[in-house]
């Protein structure tokens, strides 16, 4: 029977099983609509049986679509991954690399050397500082700092980068608040904090220490949240490598609250399929050694 079948119509039926929606499958398959929807119909006219039940509000699968789900979903990883590594053989990396990062500009010197690298690269990038769960479907590699345990979110979360960090304010904001000698004399005194990133408030410090600060001045950028706290907005948590020069020029004053914040991680997070990308594995692999050779901390597993 297998050579009846069309390899894009198991393609196809996956990317809708997987979404629940012909539309967002189509969206990631970058074909038309009507393209998914022929090819998961004639999958299911060799089959003889339906695969997805359809209504105008959702897709949902029958028990033989999720039997053959199952079934193909192993086989066709190991065809990807098969794939990929015989390309390695030629001359150059090539594919399709999906990738959410910070907008900073040390990554995207990174991502435009690997490109140049591996010139049949296809590099699609959205810049989130803080991506939703939804927003992860579709892409092969997710970018993001984390401070504290990460929330678990069914993807393997590789750590990149530590930065180790420190509670700073302006040397005028001291003048009408005191510095704090204790981490509860934080949360009577202003701070600057995170929009959505990082559990923003609570603070979090190490040995699974929190405390409720008050924040009217919430930013997702660390050059905001610097430029705050230079002009004397409040406390803010930096890490050490941004603010090191500010500190030794007495425009920021380091703050001992007798605990030290969390170190500020950035986390590359990827599918925990059973076997890892090619192209994801290669970017990985240049993305520590790009780091590595920059002058930052960084840790690799």
């Amino acid at each position: 029977m297998i050579e009846k079948i069309e390899i894009q119509w198991l393609i196809c039926f996956q990317a809708v099983y997987d979404k629940r929606s012909f539309k967002l499958a189509a969206e990631q398959l970058q074909l038309p609509m009507s393209n998914v929807s022929r090819h998961v119909a004639l999958l299911e006219r060799e089959l003889h049986v339906r695969l997805l039940e359809r209504t105008t509000r959702k897709v949902a699968p029958t028990a033989a679509g999720k039997q053959l789900y199952q079934s193909i979903t192993p086989l066709t990883q190991a065809m990807d991954h098969a794939l990929e590594e015989v390309s390695l053989s030629g001359d150059s990396l090539s594919g399709h690399l999906k990738i959410i990062t910070p907008d900073l500009p040390f990554l995207a010197d990174i991502l435009a050397e690997f490109c140049i690298r591996h010139p049949q690269i296809k590099l699609s990038c959205d810049t989130q500082l803080d991506p939703t769960e939804g927003l992860l479907d579709g892409f092969d590699l997710v970018l993001r700092f984390g401070r504290g345990q990460l929330e678990d979110s069914g993807w393997v979360a590789r750590e990149i980068l530590r930065l180790p960090s420190c509670v700073v304010a302006a040397p005028e904001f001291l003048k009408r608040y005191p510095p704090p000698q204790s981490m509860d004399e934080l949360s009577k005194i202003p701070c600057i904090t995170s929009l959505s990133i990082l559990q923003g408030m609570p603070w979090r410090f190490k040995q699974n220490k929190t405390v409720q600060v008050q924040s009217g001045y919430k930013v997702n950028s660390g050059q905001m949240a610097k430029a705050a706290a230079l002009k004397g907005l409040g406390l803010a948590i930096l890490p050490l490598h941004s603010c090191g020069s500010e500190i030794n020029n007495g425009l920021l004053v380091k703050i001992n609250c007798n605990s030290e914040p969390e170190d500020l991680v950035l986390y590359a997070l990827y599918s925990g399929r059973r076997y890892l990308q090619v192209k994801v594995k290669t970017f990985l692999e240049h993305l520590q050694s790009a780091i590595s050779h920059s002058g930052l901390s960084s840790n690799q597993d």
